[in-house]
């Protein structure tokens, strides 16, 4: 009988994953609340509890990337990395992916690539380089990015799960594993990449295109997109924002920096998820002094909108997982634990499978990283496969950014398919999901 209502509450669980990522954005948080609701009043379950430190962390870094992105930040961010991109046009198939990266990590976010992505068609078409290649490997190259990213919703959640006795975590050992893994990754993937599908010169769709004028040779068209305004308030905005990150880092690597607070135990320095908070609405308060962004746009600024969409997912759909998990822990963790002792990449291909269902790191981190350490795996080993999961967000041809890519591309080149897997973005994806979690897996082991 209690296998069989564990079987009906996972019903529920799933029922309401699939109800939330059919409706996207908040209705993923909604239906999670939801699912909550019924595993309490109907399976009388006791409510779990929503993540709070890591929404916390969320609206702090939300508010303080979208006032950097009113103040016009994202915008001279965004020129730096044109300026790169264009500075080596024959290598843009690995410096554009690694621009993006970059700028996703120190950010927080892939809204950034959405201005970059005219810029890399330009420079590559320009070139008569195939547009789709450093096109789909630079909106693939973002979902690892936020694996890496001291400010991200993802890293946000992972922290609070992995910077806790008896695991210790932190954030300097996630990024020391992460990073070099993804950067491996990316360059692996461009290798790939660069031999994907036939050059311009080569492609009938793209010889049609031109012979029946809707696209003209490369150099008698300008890229499309409008130019980028570049201000010294959004300069200043995003140096502010980019040294708190960078101030975080030092906190994570240095913890006697940090306010020691008295404990039983002995005093022990301020919990990064609160000084990570603390910086943040720091930095927001400096760049209304100094950048002095109109506080009353940073509400319809784009990354606030994701962001807190972000957050309110987050909630809904981490707060069912702890219900459901935390009711039945002993029997998931016995179940998975023995999957994952005999095969330990189980644990990549849950994280991977939730990020494609759900398009959310951070609700794949809340979901099944607590499975995995409570199963025995190792933190560095389930960082490493983590990181390199994320780019599952990219399986299916639905996201934002890969839709934008596509509309760029005038070639054609940059396709999403017909059957679901059939989209320029698939491979890549693979690609560096499998080589970023297998270097991340092996740092993981040996580092830690």
């Amino acid at each position: 009988m209690d296998g069989f209502l564990m079987l009906l509450e996972a019903v529920v669980l799933v029922g309401a994953i699939v109800m939330g990522t059919r409706s996207s954005g908040v209705g993923l948080g909604i239906w999670g609340g939801f699912g909550v609701a019924v595993l309490v009043f109907v399976f009388q379950l006791e409510p779990g509890s929503p993540p709070v430190d890591a929404m916390l962390i969320i609206i702090s870094v939300v508010v303080t990337a979208s006032m950097m992105q009113v103040a016009g930040g994202i915008d001279w961010m965004v020129s730096v990395a044109a300026k790169a991109i264009r500075s080596r046009p024959k290598q843009i198939t690995l410096i554009a992916p690694m621009m993006a990266f970059l700028f996703s990590v120190g950010a927080g976010t892939s809204n950034i690539l959405y201005p970059l992505l005219p810029v890399i068609y330009d420079v590559s078409y320009t070139n008569k380089i195939r547009p789709s290649r450093p096109l789909s490997l630079a909106v693939v190259a973002t979902g690892v990015a936020l694996a890496c990213s001291p400010v991200s919703a993802a890293m946000a959640a992972m922290i609070t799960l992995t910077d806790v006795e008896p695991y210790n975590f932190d954030l300097v050992k996630i990024l020391s594993v992460a990073i070099p893994a993804a950067v491996v990754g990316i360059v692996i993937t461009s290798f790939v990449v660069s031999r994907l599908g036939a050059d311009l010169e080569d492609d009938p769709e793209y010889q049609a295109r031109i012979a029946d004028g809707r696209l003209q040779p490369p150099g008698t068209n300008a890229a499309s997109g409008s130019e980028i305004v570049v201000t010294k308030a959004g300069r200043n905005a995003a140096i502010i924002f980019l040294a708190s990150v960078a101030l975080i880092v030092v906190f994570g690597l240095f913890p006697d920096l940090r306010p020691q607070i008295a404990a039983e135990a002995g005093d022990k320095p301020v919990s990064m998820t609160v000084v990570i908070q603390m910086l943040m609405f720091t930095a927001s308060a400096i760049m209304l002094l100094v950048a002095k962004p109109k506080v009353s746009e940073v509400s319809s600024a784009s990354v606030f909108k994701a962001g807190i969409t972000s957050a309110i997912a987050l909630f809904g759909l981490a707060w069912l997982t702890d219900t459901f998990i935390s009711a039945h822990e002993q029997q998931i963790v016995d179940t998975v634990g023995g999957w994952v002792n005999s095969a330990k990449f189980i644990f990549f291909f849950a994280v991977f499978l939730v990020c494609a269902l759900t398009t959310s790191q951070s609700t794949a981190t809340r979901t099944i990283v607590p499975i995995g350490l409570a199963a025995g795996l190792a933190p560095g080993l389930v960082t490493g496969m983590w990181a390199g999961a994320f780019a599952g967000i990219y399986t299916l041809p639905t996201n934002g950014s890969q839709i934008a890519a596509a509309n760029f591309d005038e070639t054609g080149s940059t396709k999403l398919g017909t059957k679901l897997i059939d989209h320029s973005f698939f491979i890549p994806m693979a690609v560096l999901a499998v080589s970023t979690a297998v270097v991340g897996s092996l740092l993981g082991v040996v580092l830690y």
